[in-house]
């Protein structure tokens, strides 16, 4: 597997996977676009499950965790364009535009773009720079060939508008159930704060209230709980699941699931 190359730095990748099946967890700080140009995508996150495949896009809402499962055809690569479509230029866009967004997006976070003749176009303007991405797209053309995506998404789906330039500060969003849906993530304290619309001092203190613990034993709580439903159901092994469970390495993870149950993860339950 190769590493996603840079086109335009911290804005356009592209990601290659050539032959091997891929599962990864991630967080999206930005509003981000995918283009398949190969294989197939499946994206998971505590409300939706997104499947596409070559020649779609998908726009996946910013403030989100999820799943991202990569799979290569059949005797073929796994191929994805990636743009992140970062606050600091979509505010730029509305200045130059006059846009902006008149009410607040009440659609689902992640959304296929139908597909027309003016994305398809753009779509395979951009795959040879990713294919030749030694040969560096200047900032100026990566910023323009950005704005025109903005631009063609608004007019496959016009309700974009308001999805794409809400710049509003994240609001307090229900702690228990944003927990309780995304706990099996690994990811930090900090980064639940963020996600949950609140400081870290607040986070902690509201979730005291809620869960009636401090946040790093509920969440180890619950992983735990998680690890021996997919040890005992699903079969698998405590080597291929401790890092996903947030356990930082496998004697850890042993040590915390025999003190909690009784008996290592490897002798059975």
């Amino acid at each position: 597997m190769e590493s996603p190359a840079e086109i335009l730095p911290g804005v356009i990748f592209y990601s290659y996977l050539s032959t091997e099946r891929k599962e990864k967890v991630c967080i999206w700080n930005q509003h981000t676009l995918i283009l398949q140009v190969s294989g197939q995508l499946i994206l998971e996150t505590s409300g939706q499950n997104i499947s596409m495949t070559g020649g779609q896009m998908l726009l996946i809402g910013k403030n989100q965790l999820g799943t991202l499962t990569k799979t290569p055809v059949l005797g073929g690569n796994y191929e994805t364009i990636v743009i992140s479509l970062q606050d600091d230029l979509l505010r730029k866009i509305t200045l130059e535009e006059k846009l902006e967004a008149d009410r607040k997006y009440n659609g689902p976070s992640n959304i296929l773009i139908p597909s027309n003749e003016f994305l398809q176009g753009y779509f395979q303007s951009i795959v040879p720079y990713a294919r030749n991405s030694g040969a560096a797209m200047t900032d100026e053309l990566g910023i323009l060939k950005v704005k025109e995506v903005v631009k063609l998404l608004l007019l496959a789906v016009p309700e974009l508008r308001n999805f794409l330039f809400d710049f509003s500060t994240p609001y307090k969003i229900d702690l228990e159930r944003f927990m309780l849906s995304n706990y099996q993530f690994n990811v930090t304290t900090e980064k639940f704060a963020q996600l949950t619309g609140r400081s870290l001092a607040s986070f902690k203190r509201d979730f005291q209230k809620v869960f009636g613990m401090p946040p790093r034993q509920w969440l180890q709580d619950k992983r735990l709980n998680e690890a021996r439903h997919l040890i005992e159901y699903k079969k698998k092994k405590p080597s291929s699941i401790y890092l996903d469970l947030g356990f930082e390495s496998l004697s850890h993870f042993s040590h915390a699931f025999k003190k909690k149950f009784g008996k290592a993860p490897t002798s059975g339950l």
